[in-house]
């Protein structure tokens, strides 16, 4: 099998990058270990998606089936279901599903398989290993899909945006949500969702606070916790035991790297890219929650749609590099997408989280010699937000560092 573009993921940002790819005119097939397309959206049935993409606000479901609809009717996009792919070969990628295993050969390919939840194994939570302890996407999967209720008091370990918004889920069917716990004097989820979620449910959110130890045989019984120190260290005085029945897991997510051989980034966990989010491997591109973790489903989408251009371009053998600068994260920015310039002839979006909460400052964008060539203000900003900085074509003729003003 043969085609210019080969798209590796079904969700949000597989789909998006698709759809582009075959509007210019690229054979395009999209590669999905489900048996659906749409990812972690069909369980994601509160609102809030597609105001940035399609101009109106729609719940998970409804915003991957505009998407489907889209991707079905497109020509030029083969769809392959309970298909999983077992190597890649550069461009091309090994798969098997019920017709066999067998290569599919394309001339570009994207990464977009997206991340999976860390769990308790990879948090090294401590104390006994019952049943009740789960990540929040299984609880919400058992909640929207299964219509099954996980627990009835219940714990939530980190303040990720899924965590949060199983506080006000599972408090809506009838759980006593009775706190959620960050280790980080920050949250990291977004401002919106503390206080619609947790706000006005009266759910208390405890800062800089763990989980110490796990009680109970073969359910949860309760925890012991208390808060930690900067360097995440116990601070034994403060230990307290807090009965449940259920321990939500959200702290945070994992790219699905295992079959890539690329250099990884320390930070994100996952590949560096260019401007055009091409990896170190020519002709692989990657986007959404592969490369890095997003706040909205809308900038996974939108970000694809570049993926799925420049393959096309790169398909086509139209895609040249003009340049070589490298983009660094300076003071107070924790990493920045893309990691190089390759060609500075168009406008350039950087994509960058920081590290600790700022307000009333500014986010420079200097050069090697230390010049200003792109600033933005911002009156607040949280590391669970992502931020982006445009810089104009033309501007950038060297090595840059993004750092927030004044640190």
């Amino acid at each position: 099998m043969k085609f210019d573009v080969i798209v590796i993921g079904g969700g949000p940002a597989g789909m998006s990058a698709a759809l582009e790819s075959a509007r210019n005119g690229s054979k395009t097939v999209i590669i999905e270990r489900n048996s659906f397309l749409g990812g972690i959206l069909k369980q994601c049935i509160h609102n809030g998606f597609g105001l940035h993409y399609f101009k109106e606000e729609l719940t998970g479901p409804e915003f991957a089936k505009r998407f489907i609809d889209l991707v079905e009717k497109e020509k030029n996009i083969t769809i392959m279901t309970n298909t999983f792919v077992t190597k890649i070969n550069g461009t091309n990628v090994e798969v098997s599903n019920d017709k066999g295993a067998f290569e599919i050969n394309g001339k570009a390919l994207v990464l977009a398989m997206g991340c999976r939840e860390r769990t308790a194994g990879n948090i090294l939570l401590t104390g006994s290993r019952p049943s009740g302890i789960m990540t929040a996407g299984e609880a919400q999967r058992l909640v929207n899909i299964h219509g099954k209720l996980p627990g009835k008091e219940v714990v939530i370990l980190g303040s990720g945006d899924i965590g949060l918004i199983m506080a006000r889920r599972l408090t809506l069917q009838g759980a006593k949500v009775k706190a959620v716990m960050e280790i980080n004097p920050t949250t990291s989820g977004l401002r919106r969702n503390i206080v619609q979620c947790l706000d006005d449910f009266n759910i208390p959110l405890l800062m800089q606070t763990s989980i110490f130890d796990v009680v109970g045989s073969s359910r949860v019984e309760g925890i012991y916790y208390g808060q930690v120190d900067d360097k995440y260290n116990r601070i034994d005085s403060s230990k307290k035991f807090m009965s449940c029945d259920l321990i939500v897991l959200s702290v945070g997510l994992v790219p699905e790297t295992d079959l890539v051989d690329l250099p990884l980034s320390k930070v994100t966990k996952s590949v560096f890219v260019d401007n055009n989010l091409q990896t170190a491997e020519s002709g692989v591109f990657a986007c959404g929650n592969f490369l890095h973790v997003h706040d909205l489903v809308d900038n996974v989408a939108l970000e694809s749609k570049l993926a799925g251009i420049k393959a096309s371009e790169y398909a086509k053998g139209k895609l040249k590099k003009s340049c070589e600068y490298r983009v660094e994260a300076g003071k107070g920015i924790s990493y920045v997408v893309p990691s190089s310039i390759t060609n500075n002839l168009c406008e350039i979006e950087i994509r960058f989280r920081i590290r600790q909460k700022v307000t009333k400052t500014n986010f420079v964008l200097l050069d090697n010699l230390g010049n200003v060539i792109a600033k933005k203000y911002v009156l607040a900003s949280l590391p669970g937000e992502m931020q982006t900085i445009t810089v104009k074509a033309g501007v950038i003729k060297s090595d840059v560092t993004l750092a927030v003003e004044g640190l």
